[in-house]
């Protein structure tokens, strides 16, 4: 009976420690309930059966937790588990807006150095080789990125 309650606790240890390992990352109940599995286990073998028991226990546990990790990470329950799903969309801010170098506009929000400015229209993201332009100033386009432009403020 002191046998079954040993292994019972060993592998209700290692089952909560393979969850804490590739369920629940992070030091969550899992790990601290495989801990007490385990320590129950060892101590209950060295308690109750002797110490030779509960050094076979002890190193028992070691090698079966380091076999069940090792059964988990050949197995394809971690490919089963993964994201496969790849992201191949992309973002074009400045699609289908007609913005050139040269062209003036007005600042929505502050810049500071990044924010919004209407040119042409067309409320975009931007940013400033100036320190800080504040709101409703006009700008000119310097260079037009992918994602925003570079502005600057006009001298009045």
């Amino acid at each position: 009976m002191e046998i079954t309650v040993v292994v019972v606790l060993l592998l209700a240890g290692i089952i909560f420690f393979l969850i804490e390992l590739f369920l629940i990352p992070g030091v969550s109940i899992a790990g601290v309930a495989g801990t007490l599995f385990l320590a129950g286990a060892i101590f209950f073998a060295y308690s109750q059966l002797g110490s030779v028991a509960g050094h076979l226990t002890l190193a028992g546990s070691l090698v079966l937790l380091g076999v069940a990790i090792w059964i988990f990470l050949r197995s394809k329950a971690l490919d089963k588990m993964s994201l496969k799903a790849e992201i191949d969309g992309k973002i074009d801010p400045l699609k289908d807006t007609e913005i050139k170098i040269g062209d003036k506009g007005l600042t929505v929000s502050r810049l500071a150095p990044m924010g919004k400015v209407r040119i042409n229209g067309h409320t975009i993201e931007a940013k400033t080789s100036d320190d800080f332009v504040d709101q409703n100033t006009a700008v000119e386009v310097v260079e037009v990125y992918s994602t925003n432009v570079l502005v600057k403020k006009l001298e009045e």
